[in-house]
C-alpha cells in the first residue's frame, strides 16, 4: 500500500514505464505508438477533480503525453529532458512547494536523482535495480501501464 500524507499538493511523474508499460509499438508505417491503460488515464481526471496539481517530466517526447496533458490541463509538461532533477527543482521552486507537498514517480536511471531528491518517491515493480535500491522508496503493487499510476492516485484521494 502506498502511503502518502494529506499535505501532497502536486504529483510529478515520469511517463514511459509509469503511465505506459515501457514498450514502444512500431506500426507498418514505422510510427511509434504506446499503449495506455484507462485506469491510469482516469487517474489524471481524478487528480484534476480533487484539486491536485500535476507534472509530467519525460526523457522522451510523444503524442500520448500531449494528449493527456491537454485533456487534463497538466500544469507542468516537460519532454525530451535529459536532466530531470533540474526540472523537478524548478517546478518545486515555481510553485513554492515544501518537501512534503509533492511526490515524484519514476522507474529508471534517469529518474534516480529526482527520486533521491524527493521526500516522497515512488516506483513500480519493474524499475531499474538502482531505483528499487533507493532507501525509503515506495513500490506499487501494479506494474507501469497496468494501473500503477491509478494505485498512487487512489492512495491520495481515499
Amino acid at each position: 500500500m502506498i502511503n502518502l500524507p494529506k499535505t501532497i499538493r502536486m504529483v510529478i511523474t515520469d511517463f514511459d514505464g509509469i503511465i505506459t508499460d515501457n514498450c514502444v509499438y512500431i506500426d507498418s508505417d514505422r510510427k511509434m505508438t504506446r499503449k495506455l491503460n484507462f485506469k491510469d488515464v482516469m487517474a489524471f481526471s481524478l487528480l484534476r477533480k480533487n484539486g491536485f496539481m500535476m507534472g509530467i517530466v519525460s526523457g522522451e517526447s510523444n503524442s500520448a503525453i500531449e494528449l493527456i496533458s491537454n485533456k487534463f490541463q497538466v500544469e507542468e509538461v516537460h519532454q525530451g529532458i535529459r536532466n530531470k532533477l533540474l526540472v523537478i527543482k524548478s517546478i518545486v521552486e515555481k510553485y513554492g512547494l515544501k518537501e512534503d507537498e509533492f511526490v515524484y514517480i519514476g522507474d529508471d536511471v534517469n529518474d534516480y536523482e529526482s527520486l533521491c531528491y524527493s521526500k516522497y518517491a515512488i516506483t513500480v515493480p519493474g524499475a531499474a535495480k538502482k531505483v528499487l535500491d533507493i532507501e525509503g522508496i515506495q513500490v506499487t503493487k501494479n506494474s507501469g501501464g497496468d494501473g500503477a499510476f491509478r494505485e498512487i492516485v487512489d492512495s491520495l484521494i481515499e
